[in-house]
């Protein structure tokens, strides 16, 4: 397999896994529109810190797809440090 092909197929990985996480998130904000008061802020919270991760992550995964190459590598391992952690915290805020 080419560097090419290798980084569209993580790249469409990466792509279909953000897609999932935007549908929970949407999800989660719509369960929370019918929650108390309290249980909004704190959630809203949660929320807008986990949509701040992931147009983080969209801005990782949109700079290693335009690298490519060598630079691919390096942002590679930058995008599965913030992958990590967005899995981190949709456990914690989402389930």
């Amino acid at each position: 397999m080419t560097m090419g092909a290798k980084i569209e197929r993580n790249v469409a990985k990466l792509e279909t896994q953000l897609g999932l996480w935007n549908a929970k998130l949407d999800q989660a904000v719509a369960r929370i529109d019918v929650a108390g008061q309290q249980a909004k802020v704190e959630a809203r919270k949660q929320l807008d810190e986990l949509r701040d991760k992931l147009q983080a992550a969209r801005k990782r995964v949109d700079e290693a797809k335009a690298a490519g190459g060598e630079r691919w590598q390096a942002l590679e391992r930058g995008v599965d440090q913030i992958w990590k952690d967005i899995e981190r915290t949709f456990d914690r805020v989402v389930h």
